[in-house]
């Protein structure tokens, strides 16, 4: 059956929309590269805001006001960072001064790890640097030919700088190269102070923005925003402080010098996703093969780097921040280069809490929900979905794979009612429409049902011989079946009626399935077999037409037999479904294999049971 054309989005309006969301795209990427000396510190001020906004909430209750809170915690924070980035900057620049005094050691690591003259690596580097001479001996003859030539002009003159005198000179020299870090760390304080005062009254005007009929989507999103991202930041700065402040500890007992340094170093490094502590531990390792005439330093500080990542990354992590940040690990890889294209280093330090926004802004805005399947670390796919697609690539041992996965902390009816059946609706309506060919369909219904007797062939090798599910395997129907599974349709009903003769079978009750045949077979197999009830298996979407005139026949040739009606996947559930089928239709309905074998349970005659 085909959906009519007119059901269907026009084709322009689709590309349309499409096109304009990619132009917007383009537009806001633009906007962030071109208005960063701006936005890059009205992030850091966002992100100051949520670190500080509960140690300012703890000052508030004393009583001093939002104001004189938010001016104490700021002084406070910045006088820490003033101090700890000038104890910083002094090792750093005592380190460049003492630079010249390592080279010996540095000269003696690098003639004990070069490779041995006799080989083909340093017979290439032999040539390349006699090349390299020849070259430069070229040139500076060609050098001095010129400088030959040039004699006979006017000298030029060179104005040599004088040094800088009082002390305002010295003073503007020295801040001179600092001048825009100054000017940034100036805004930041600004934007952060704004923040912190004003915070509600920020919030009321995004809600204020929103529209008054969009407050409950944005107050949803407002309070995930606050309480995911402050929690993730706060938890993060933590870990990263901690982190530095033991790797600074273990460096100093180690011995290498300057360790408040490398501590700071690998607190900040550690906000860059991956490279960014072993960059950070590089730095020591390279002042230990630097300073120390052996090996010994850098490598217990190697050891460090891996004891304290392996733990935090492990233990630590995982039981703060729980299972997942709500990032995938390809999207905190990409986010990171993208970021530090646009912003630079800072870029790199703020590029998962950037992502977490955009992966937000994704889940509440309809036009970027692109976002949050992207960045996301939500599954892609459903489980049926992810099923149906393996069958529809053909891919029967993946389909297998994902089943049994869903098995180990499922049970095997949540499987059917989950996931196979669900499959199986996507291609009975894939199938309606067109666009599932003969070859696939044959293989989806093939594959699913080979799947279900395996699985029940596993269930039963694990009983007794003796068990009477084992029994009832090799019973035939012609025996006397108390419950008969009858498709309404096609094969995905004949398939899901197995599905429920198992599921009948595990509860205890004696049930058979009859292959998919014309009406009047599949009545009169049903009328011989005398059973007590008829289960009748339907799978949306077109099969509830044929499950009504069903039961109309069985009613009137078997009309002291129950009769349970399943409409499998039913959109609505069991409401929906009697509605559609009429009330005499069926003695019971129901829209999966749980309230079959439920209501079989529960209401049918207790010689029922086996």
């Amino acid at each position: 059956m085909d959906i009519p054309r007119a059901l269907l989005p026009p084709k322009d309006v689709t590309a349309g929309s499409k096109l304009l969301t990619l132009v917007g795209i383009v537009v806001v990427i633009a906007g962030l590269y071109f208005g960063r000396q701006v936005l890059i510190p009205l992030a850091l001020a966002v992100v100051f805001a949520f670190l500080l906004t509960p140690i300012v909430g703890l000052v508030e209750r004393c009583r001093l006001g939002r104001v004189p809170s938010v001016l104490v915690v700021l002084a406070l924070s910045f006088a820490l960072l003033a101090a700890v980035g000038w104890g910083v900057t002094n090792q750093l620049v005592e380190i460049i001064v003492l630079l010249p005094d390592y080279r010996a050691n540095l000269h003696d690591k690098i003639e004990a790890i070069r490779a041995p003259r006799s080989s083909g690596l340093s017979k290439a580097t032999a040539t390349v640097n006699d090349l390299s001479k020849e070259l430069s001996a070229a040139s500076e003859t060609a050098g001095n030919k010129k400088l030959n030539q040039d004699r006979g002009k006017e000298p030029i003159a060179v104005q040599v700088a004088a040094p800088p005198h009082s002390a305002a000179e010295y003073l503007r020299d020295f801040l001179g190269p600092l001048t825009g870090s100054l000017e940034t760390a100036a805004i930041v304080v600004i934007f952060t102070l704004f923040v912190l005062v004003k915070r509600e009254d920020l919030r009321n005007r995004l809600l204020r923005l929103a529209g008054s009929g969009q407050l409950t989507v944005m107050t949803q999103a407002l309070d995930e925003a606050s309480r995911r991202l402050g929690r993730y930041l706060l938890l993060q700065f933590a870990v990263n402080a901690g982190y530095g402040l033991l790797f600074g500890l273990g460096v100093y007992f180690i011995g290498i010098p300057h360790p408040l340094l490398w501590g700071v170093f690998g607190c900040l490094l550690r906000f860059v996703p991956y490279i960014g502590a072993p960059v950070a531990a590089a730095f020591p390792m390279g002042m230990a093969l630097a300073v120390f005439p052996g090996w010994s330093q850098a490598a217990l500080t190697f050891a460090l780097f891996l004891l304290l990542e392996l733990t935090i990354a492990n233990l630590i992590e995982p039981w703060l921040y729980g299972s997942h940040t709500g990032v995938s690990s390809l999207a905190i890889l990409v986010a990171a280069i993208f970021w530090g294209i646009l912003w630079g280093p800072v870029g790199l330090i703020l590029s998962t809490p950037l992502t977490v926004c955009l992966i937000l802004m994704g889940r509440y805005i309809p036009q970027l929900n692109f976002l949050e399947i992207l960045l996301g670390d939500e599954p892609v796919l459903s489980p049926q979905a992810h099923f149906y697609q393996r069958l529809l690539a053909l891919d029967d041992e993946e389909a297998r794979d994902i089943a049994e996965k869903y098995l180990k902390e499922k049970s095997i009816g949540d499987l059917y009612d989950s996931v196979l059946i669900p499959a199986l609706g996507l291609a009975e309506k894939d199938r309606h429409m067109n666009v599932l060919d003969e070859i696939r369909t044959k293989f989806v219904y093939q594959s699913t049902r080979e799947l279900i007797e395996e699985l029940y062939e596993d269930s039963l090798a694990s009983l007794e011989p003796d068990h009477p599910l084992v029994l009832a395997r090799a019973t035939e129907p012609e025996s006397g079946s108390m419950v008969v599974c009858i498709p309404a349709r096609d094969e995905a009903d004949e398939i899901v009626g197995l599905m429920g003769m198992q599921l009948l079978r595990s509860a205890g009750h004696n049930a058979n399935a009859l292959p998919i045949a014309s009406v009047s077979t599949m009545l009169d197999k049903a009328e011989q077999l005398h059973p007590e009830v008829i289960c009748i298996s339907a799978l949306p979407p077109f099969a509830a037409v044929q499950a009504k005139s069903l039961c109309k026949q069985l009613r009137r040739r078997c009309p002291e037999t129950k009769i349970f009606l399943g409409l499998w996947e039913y959109p609505g559930g069991v409401p929906k479904a009697q509605e559609r089928v009429g009330s005499g239709c069926a003695d019971m309905i129901g829209t999966s294999l749980s309230q079959m074998v439920l209501s079989f349970s529960s209401f049918l005659l207790p010689e029922l049971k086996s």
